[in-house]
This record gives structure tokens, C-alpha cells and sequence, in this order.
């Protein structure tokens, strides 16, 4: 199957199409179905071949040189309906922040996007905009995530924000997931565009929760070829620990890949694996327990 992505707007996520039989490249305009009307949309990124059993709808034509004048018309109405909008939500003193706006390729709907504290009472504002535009108007209340999404950016690693390039929905973000990855608790490094956690901290989630599985925890003791210590720290990414080694004169770290400890520390991780209390109630080389054997709440 023959599928390319596509945009109908500047931002906002991709649309799957097949498009056996057509010849596209980055930029060019197509005509496609949408659950509304016939919409024009741009190629996104270049066409690729996917073994899917997806019901992948396709596309129509390719857009014709009177359809994309007629597209860039309505961006030049967008733009007029923005700002006609503004004046009149000030002329009704409403609160509310005006997002964007988009026709539909039949310019027989108008909906405006905006965002706001709370609810906001604007049945007198749609009587306005569709005395103005002489079309069926619709106001949508958006969140700052779904703004960002709308209006798109460069996220702070430097590429497209993920809401706006591949993201169909949003999954919970929360501060526990920053602090198994081991982040400082910092809103300007953990908050995106839209002034939210990073939807980028839920993608790494399965491989920290499989590393927390497999390795130890800071405080656990491990054995190590040159003798037994304590985990001050673990790098979860690398799969590294770092093991303090105290002794009469001296205290010492050194590193270690936790490859080179597992086949040593085998019957801990088993143990941590099946939910057990694992490297916390593991004994010394005296016999001795390190810790209480107390589960940390």
C-alpha cells in the first residue's frame, strides 16, 4: 500500500492517504474527502509503502490550478475574519484569546478557535460573525495544548513540536514520569510551547519502566568484581551505575555498565523482576543485610 502524509493547514498533524497511481512530491496539492466536504491538502512528506490492513481512505485528484487560487482566497478571508473577529469580541468585552480561524474549502462553514479562563457566553458574538460572514459560524474553546497544536512551533530540541507533525491525540503527562527518568523538577526544562509537560516525556516511558525493572536502585548494594558497594546513582539511559566503595582511609566511586554486574547480581534481579523487595534486602559478603529489607513507600 502506497501511503503519503498530508497537512490542510500551515501546522497541525499529518493525514494518512493512499495514493497508488499518483506521481507526488513535497508541496504539491491534492483534493481528498473529509467527513464535511472536499478539502484541499499539501504533501508533507514524501510517499512511502506500508504493509497496513488499515481502512486508509484515498486520494481524490490532484488539485488544479483554479482549486489552489481558490485556496489561497480563502487564507486571504481567514486572515480578514481573524481580525474582524478581534473587534468584535472587544466591542463585546468578552475574555476570551482568539487562536485562529479556518473556512471550509465550500466556504459554507466559518469556525473560529480560541482559548479562555473559563466558559464564556458568546451566543450574541456568533449572532455578529454571522451577520458579518453570511455563513454558518462555529466557536470552538480550545486548551493550550490543542493551541500549539493549531499554531505550531520548534520545540526546545530543536525540531517540529511532536503535537503539530505526528501526534492524533494527547496522552497524560504528569511529574512522575520526569522524576523516573531522573530530570530536575524545572518547569522552563520539562514545560513545552504550550506552557504544559512535554508530551515527549510519555515516549520514553516503557523503556525507563523495563530499566527500573532490571536495574537498582540509588542505595541498593551490588557486588562488583572488586568487591561489594553501594548504587549512589544510575544512569538509566546508558544502563551505568555509579558504586560507592568505603573503606578505612578512603571512600571511592567507580562506574560500571550494569552488563558487566548483571550475571553477578543475577539472583537479586530476579528477584526485583518478580516484585519482590530485589536488591534492597540483598546480603553483604558477611552474611549480614545491608538495609532494614523495608519497602520504601
Amino acid at each position: 500500500m502506497k501511503i503519503v502524509n498530508l497537512r490542510t493547514r500551515d501546522a497541525g498533524v499529518t493525514l494518512r492517504y493512499r495514493c497508488e497511481g499518483f506521481s507526488l512530491s513535497l508541496g504539491d496539492a491534492v483534493i481528498i474527502d473529509t467527513e464535511a466536504c472536499e478539502e484541499i491538502a499539501f504533501v508533507a512528506q514524501e510517499a512511502y509503502v506500508e504493509d497496513s490492513k488499515e481502512d486508509i481512505p484515498s486520494i481524490k485528484r490532484l488539485a488544479s490550478d483554479k482549486e489552489l487560487e481558490k485556496y489561497y482566497d480563502i487564507c486571504a478571508k481567514e486572515k480578514d475574519a481573524f481580525f474582524k473577529c478581534k473587534e468584535l469580541i472587544a466591542a463585546r468585552n468578552i475574555e476570551m484569546n482568539l487562536v485562529d480561524c479556518e473556512y471550509s474549502f465550500d466556504l459554507r462553514k466559518l469556525t473560529f478557535y480560541f482559548t479562555a479562563d473559563g466558559r464564556v457566553d458568546f451566543r450574541e458574538l456568533v449572532k455578529d460573525l454571522a451577520y458579518a460572514f453570511r455563513t454558518r459560524i462555529e466557536l470552538r474553546q480550545i486548551g493550550s495544548r490543542d493551541q500549539a497544536k493549531l499554531v505550531g512551533g520548534i520545540g526546545m530540541c530543536g525540531r517540529e513540536l511532536c503535537c503539530c507533525s505526528f501526534l492524533n491525540k494527547f496522552a497524560p503527562v504528569n511529574l512522575k514520569l520526569a522524576r523516573s527518568q531522573g530530570l530536575s523538577l524545572n518547569p522552563g526544562k520539562l514545560n513545552g510551547a504550550c506552557g504544559r509537560l512535554m508530551c515527549c516525556l510519555q515516549f520514553e516511558k516503557e523503556a525507563y519502566d523495563d530499566a527500573h525493572r532490571r536495574l537498582p536502585e540509588p542505595g541498593a548494594r551490588v557486588r562488583t568484581p572488586v568487591g561489594m558497594g553501594v548504587v549512589t546513582d544510575v544512569n538509566y539511559i546508558e544502563e551505568t551505575l555509579s558504586v560507592k566503595f568505603v573503606s578505612e582511609n578512603d571512600t571511592e566511586i567507580n562506574k560500571f555498565n550494569w552488563a558487566e554486574l548483571e550475571d553477578l547480581n543475577r539472583d537479586m534481579s530476579k528477584r526485583n523482576a518478580s516484585g519482590g523487595s530485589g536488591f534492597k534486602d540483598y546480603p553483604d559478603m558477611n552474611g549480614s543485610y545491608g538495609d532494614s529489607g523495608e519497602e520504601e513507600g
